[in-house]
């Protein structure tokens, strides 16, 4: 039988793992390369494709930048989300963070 001090023990450290676990992770950086195309599908699925030189200016054509301090974010339906607008609080930390 487990004593009730061994059992306050056991559940204090699940408590304090779990508490880990819920901490917002840092950002990490993408993976991005020079030589892949990165789609959002009309069905909604990410895909990524090996490029190279041919047709790169057709594929130039009517393509746009992305601003510096742009978030893409998937939404609760599923879609696929941009926003120019500030996402990070003063000290750094991220505007929209894991519910703690």
């Amino acid at each position: 039988m487990t004593s009730p001090v061994l059992k306050a023990l056991m559940i204090l450290g699940a408590l304090c793992a779990l508490a880990s676990a819920a901490q917002a992770a840092p950002p990490e950086p993408w993976d991005l390369k020079p030589d892949m195309g990165y789609a959002y599908g009309k069905d909604g699925k990410t895909l990524a494709y090996k490029m190279g030189t041919k047709n790169a200016d057709m594929l130039l054509k009517g393509a746009k930048k992305v601003p510096k301090g742009t978030l893409f974010f998937i939404g609760q339906n599923g879609q696929l989300y941009m926003r120019t607008a500030p996402y990070l609080e003063g000290d750094g930390s991220f505007s929209f963070g894991a519910d703690e």
